[in-house]
């Protein structure tokens, strides 16, 4: 039963920007369509997270400090109602929790326990560990082209982790992209596709772009290289206007779309390829830090250009 678990948790708080700190929360009652889960791992994303840290999240619904951060945890379910559709002792990835209270969940999985519902969570492999975690941006990566009409992009501009996830799909799927990135550092770890740094690159045919940036200043170079009917895809998460310069991309005839937030069945595909062997989440996590020390932690995670992906690991904490 729900109730036989104790519903309070510790979880990273952002008081303001760039003021985290590390809490004990009462959690929302559980209700027989939920699920509690211990969380073993947190990641920290560089992309929407990095926004909320700095301050510069665009306002949208339920934004707002005091808030819970964090979207890519993984965890083992230890309280299941009879409607949740899940057991005890289930490995599980959440994709974030609104059970704080006058805390905002946003998105709040950085927590040692969460309430969520079960329609919301998805069942994975227990060996996957804290790879786990990336479960998300894998869904935001498959998402870029699980659209009716998409291809596979063939440059892909930003080598972070999501470009790289975005790069191991587009081989998946039999392509051969390649992936601007203008770190040296960050050039290392390519998986069957080419990294560059763009001054190097002279082309100027590709038919399909997509920008994980976040740079608001990229569209014009992006529109010079696209080949006639080419397409440009905006993957990253942008804070400010964007613009471009009409002639060229009336020339070339290019089109724009905009990739957003992964849907369940994205979920449901990435875990489907890692079970088969067709998608890899190795050598993608390159810091881990204790939840007491949070506010290092996030620091690091999007300030320092040699961490890749930042994970907290809450299970000493349960």
């Amino acid at each position: 039963m729900t109730s036989e678990v104790a519903l309070n948790t510790t979880a990273v708080v952002l008081e303001q920007p760039e003021r985290v700190v590390l809490s004990r929360l009462a959690l929302t009652p559980a209700t027989e369509r939920d699920v509690v889960v211990d969380i073993a791992y947190s990641g920290i994303s560089t992309g929407t997270e990095k926004l909320l840290w700095t301050g510069r999240m665009p306002q949208f619904p339920g934004m707002g400090y005091p808030l819970v951060p964090g979207y890519e945890s993984v965890g083992t379910v230890v309280s299941a109602g009879r409607e949740s559709g899940f057991q005890v002792g289930q490995s599980v990835f959440v994709p974030g929790a609104k059970c704080y209270g006058d805390v905002r969940g946003l998105f709040g999985g950085a927590a040692s326990r969460v309430v969520v519902p079960g329609d919301r969570i998805l069942a994975i492999d227990e060996g996957l560990g804290e790879r786990g975690v990336l479960f998300a941006l894998a869904a935001t990566a498959l998402h870029v082209t699980n659209v009716p009409g998409a291809v596979q992009p063939d440059l892909i501009v930003g080598h972070g982790v999501l470009g790289r996830m975005i790069a191991r799909i587009a081989v998946a799927y039999g392509a051969s992209p390649v992936v601007w990135e203008t770190n040296a550092k960050r050039r290392e770890g390519s998986a069957g596709y080419s990294v560059l740094d763009p001054a190097e690159d002279t082309r100027r045919d590709y038919r399909s772009i997509c920008d994980v940036s976040g740079a608001v200043d990229l569209l014009d170079t992006l529109v010079s290289r696209l080949a006639p009917g080419g397409e440009v895809v905006l993957a990253g998460f942008y804070d400010q206007p964007l613009s471009f310069t009409f002639p060229p991309a009336f020339m070339r005839e290019a089109r724009l779309r905009i990739a957003a937030q992964w849907q369940p069945a994205d979920l449901v595909k990435v875990r489907e390829m890692v079970s088969e062997g067709r998608l890899s989440l190795d050598g993608l996590i390159s810091h881990r830090s204790a939840p007491h020390r949070a506010e290092h932690a996030y620091s690091m995670a999007f300030g320092d250009p040699d961490c890749l992906k930042m994970v907290l690991d809450w299970r000493n904490l349960q």
